[in-house]
This record gives structure tokens, sequence and C-alpha cells, in this order.
């Protein structure tokens, strides 16, 4: 999906596996939202379900939940952006609208931009909850909500290009924690409606790729 919702103009060359940004125009401030958010995922995005896809699926039905991405990240310094993973949940099978839980899994980020988050220090920077290592990865933990649902982002301590064969339950498991004192946490009773891979840009990115990604929900 193209995806792209917030000025600016952006064009994407789909391949068999994942896609590229081929054309980008457009700026967005770094204390706001990105300027698109193309991806490729499995499940459910607004009415629109993946081919043979068993999302929505509830969480404690879910045997295994593994994932494979490759990213290529272009060279340009001047280039704003993250490389996004997103799962996302609710407490209904939703397949339209806005789910009420993102977990976010940044592998990489450039230009200074910011996980969304609760606290910040007077730098402007986010505050981490917590630092876990999760499939062999050390991860900066963030809690926080953008207006329209909650978010628990973890943002990869050291720049990640590939990870092969990732387990999107460990990640869920731990949002479990994290969620526990909200309102309405994240339990076993929710449903997984979708996982997405790809990139938020707020200045320029032409160059960057999902080269590969593959899920599978048992």
């Amino acid at each position: 999906m193209n995806n792209n919702y917030n000025g600016g103009s952006q064009t994407i060359t789909v391949t068999p596996t994942g896609f590229a940004i081929t054309a980008r125009t457009g700026s967005a401030p770094t204390d706001g939202a990105p300027l698109a958010y193309p991806a490729v995922y499995l499940g459910c995005h607004y009415g629109n379900c993946s081919p043979s896809s068993t999302l929505p699926l509830q969480i404690g039905e879910i045997i295994s939940a593994t994932s494979s991405i490759s990213y290529t990240y272009p060279a340009d310094a001047g280039d704003v952006y993250d490389a996004s993973y997103d799962i996302w949940m609710d407490p209904n099978p939703k397949t339209t609208g806005v789910n009420q839980q993102e977990l976010m899994i940044w592998f990489t980020e450039q230009g200074g931009v910011q996980p969304i988050s609760y606290s910040y220090d007077p730098q402007g920077n986010a505050i981490p909850i917590a630092t876990v290592t999760i499939d062999g990865v050390s991860w900066n933990v963030y809690r926080g909500n953008n207006g329209a649902n909650n978010v628990v982002s973890y943002v990869a301590v050291d720049p990640i290009a590939t990870l092969t064969d990732f387990e999107l339950l460990d990640f869920i498991d731990d949002v479990m924690i994290r969620t526990a004192d909200f309102q309405e946490p994240v339990t076993d009773a929710w449903y997984l409606t979708s996982v997405q891979a790809g990139f938020e840009p707020w200045n320029g990115g032409v160059g960057l790729t999902v080269n590969s990604f593959d899920a599978t929900v048992n």
C-alpha cells in the first residue's frame, strides 16, 4: 500500500516480495505525523484483507507467529524516516477502522525522529520505560498514545537491516506486560488483526526498500 496521507507526493515500485520508494516530495516536522506509511501487510487494513489470511485471529488461539524482514536504507544524510514494523491488535475481530493497540518495532531511524511517548526529556527525546532483549536484539521500549490508539514502541538500540524467523508472540507477550495498567490491557482474548512492514518518511526517503517480507500466523 502506498498510504501517502500527510502531504507531498509519493511513488512506490512494487516487487513480488516487497516494494521501494522511487519518488517522494514534501516534508513534515518531526514532532508531528510522518508524510506516509508505505507498507506491505498480512491481515486486514481498513477493510482491505490480504488473500488467504487467517487474520483477525484471537491471540490466545495463536500457536506461532513468525516473520522475516529485509530492508535497504539509502545513504542520503538528509533523509528523515524510520523503518517501522507494525502489529495491530483489538478487543474485537476488526477488519475496518482503527485498532485500539499498535505495537511498533523500529528497525532503524534517521534524522532524530522520536517514538510516541508519555515522557520526553528537555531536549525532546522520548524517555524509554525499559530496555528488553527479544529475539536476541536489544530494544528500548516506549509507551504513548497518538490520539487515536495506544502505542507501545520497540526501538532497536543498534540499527537492523534484516531479521529472520523472529517470533511476533514474544513482542505481543511483552506488550501485555506494558499495558497491564491500561484501562483496557491487551490480553489473550484480544485479536491480532494485521502485521505490516514499511517506512515512515518525514523528509526524503527515495531508495528505501523492503526487499522481502514474510509472516506466518498459525
